[in-house]
């Protein structure tokens, strides 16, 4: 609080300076602007005759704004008015300022925009501006006429299967209409499409399926190392997988199934068969892209006895079905063994092996298999499965051979040039079962003794 001013005689006139008016400020109230200050009226204690006199002349020469102003018990007190008034103008005054600079923060903050609702009629209708109806909308868009008056029934068909015709389906046979569904998949190769024929399609896919299984039991009679299994472990689905691949259709456009010890996955090689129209059905086997501890053993192999799989592929079944009826000579054969298999063949030489060695090109190779294909008239009607069959058997040497190696049911020996022979000769005894059965009849021998 402000010391107060000291008192003048009873007899002097006391003027009182006007008081300032506050700075006018935006955003202040107008009531607060319109305020008008005047000098405070002194006490009637200190009031005389002369100066009472001497007030009137002063109020006839100069009359100020007068402005009440009220203590706390209701009654006008001289300077201390002034001192308190001139407080409150200056605490309003800090007031006003404080307001004003957290108007001007307000203002400088960005304003985050709201988001609008979703309308729920663009979700049913779609976009109207874009023009794209949601999936599932389409006949409900606007602007859409069908033609039908109101209260019209439309009842559509269910789609049915094609009729077999003049040639019935055979559990040992491909149908034409199934070469057909396959034609017609490959030219529309689309969910909404097949999920329009599905018929056909399980009449086709029931058609493949059992001549699948009439197939493997004339596998079977070939090589016996080939189990009778279920269906479902040996047939290849009809989905693709499109995750890692530019082409994005999702089905394939053939029907394909593989034989092997474990099925149509595993370690072993495996026998392959795929029908496709236009002369797509192919036949082949062996091993496609085996791990890499099988890719060395068979390096090895080809390394210490290369005539082993020479000898295979020079068979002349081998080489009439799939090397097209080539002459008996190695060098052709192996030529035309590594062509087939050149797609992910090594550049370069392989480790540990020496990039002048005779068997260079058979050492590149990562695939070991053997393919051709068949024409519609070889695979379609009742001959159709003998002569599958007939080339599926013109590999099973080749077959046996790849399996020998990469999972032998016994540890190959390879001859040395050295005229010692082993002790052990029998082939159905590699163990030494002889040695066991004479420690058993050591044992028998100490416990008759004791």
């Amino acid at each position: 609080m402000p010391p107060r001013r000291s008192l003048r005689g009873a007899n002097s006139v006391a003027t009182t300076p006007a008081k300032r008016s506050a700075p006018s400020t935006p955003g202040t109230n107008d009531s607060r602007s319109a305020r008008k200050t005047s000098s405070p009226k002194k006490s009637k204690y200190f009031h005389t005759e002369e100066s009472m006199a001497k007030d009137d002349d002063a109020d006839v020469t100069s009359e100020p704004e007068e402005i009440d102003a009220s203590s706390s018990d209701g009654e006008a007190s001289g300077y201390e008015d002034e001192d308190a008034s001139a407080s409150e103008l200056s605490e309003e005054v800090e007031e006003e300022e404080d307001a004003e600079e957290y108007d001007s923060e307000e203002s400088e903050r960005p304003r985050k925009k709201q988001k609008r609702a979703p309308n729920s009629a663009a979700k049913l209708t779609g976009n109207a501006q874009s023009g794209k109806p949601v999936k599932g909308q389409e006949l409900w868009r606007p602007d859409v006429k069908t033609g039908l008056g109101p209260g019209t029934q439309v009842i559509i068909d269910k789609p049915k299967a094609r009729l077999p015709g003049k040639v019935p389906y055979k559990d040992e046979t491909i149908h034409p209409h199934t070469m057909l569904f396959l034609q017609e998949l490959a030219e529309n190769n689309d969910r909404e499409w097949l999920k329009m024929h599905d018929p056909n399609y399980r009449q086709a896919l029931n058609d493949s399926n059992s001549f699948f299984e009439a197939l493997q039991t004339k596998i079977v009679e070939v090589d016996e190392t080939i189990p009778e299994l279920p269906l479902k472990d040996v047939i290849f689905r009809i989905y693709r997988d499109v995750r890692f691949s530019k082409d994005q259709t999702p089905y394939k456009t053939h029907f394909s199934v593989a034989w092997s010890r474990t099925g149509r996955k595993g370690p072993f090689a495996a026998y392959y068969c795929q029908i496709k129209p236009d002369g797509g059905t192919f036949i082949g086997g062996g091993l496609w892209a085996p791990e890499a501890c099988a890719i060395a053993a068979l390096r090895q192999d080809i390394d210490k006895k290369s005539m082993n799989l020479k000898n295979v592929l020079l068979g002349e079944t081998l080489r009439k079905e799939f090397f097209g009826g080539i002459k008996k000579d190695e060098k052709l054969v192996v030529k035309a063994f590594t062509d087939h298999n050149k797609a992910n063949a090594l550049k370069s030489k392989p480790r540990d092996y020496p990039g002048d060695h005779k068997d260079i090109q058979l050492l590149r190779l990562r695939n070991f298999t053997i393919g051709r294909k068949l024409k519609d008239e070889e695979v379609v009607g009742d001959g159709g499965i003998d002569r599958i069959a007939e080339v599926i058997a013109a590999l099973v040497p080749f077959v046996t051979y790849l399996n020998s190696i990469v999972m032998p049911d016994a540890p190959l020996q390879y001859s040395s040039d050295s005229d010692d022979d082993d002790d052990n000769d029998d082939p159905d005894n590699p163990d030494g079962e002889e040695a066991e059965a004479d420690a058993s009849e050591e044992e028998e021998e100490e416990e008759h003794e004791e």
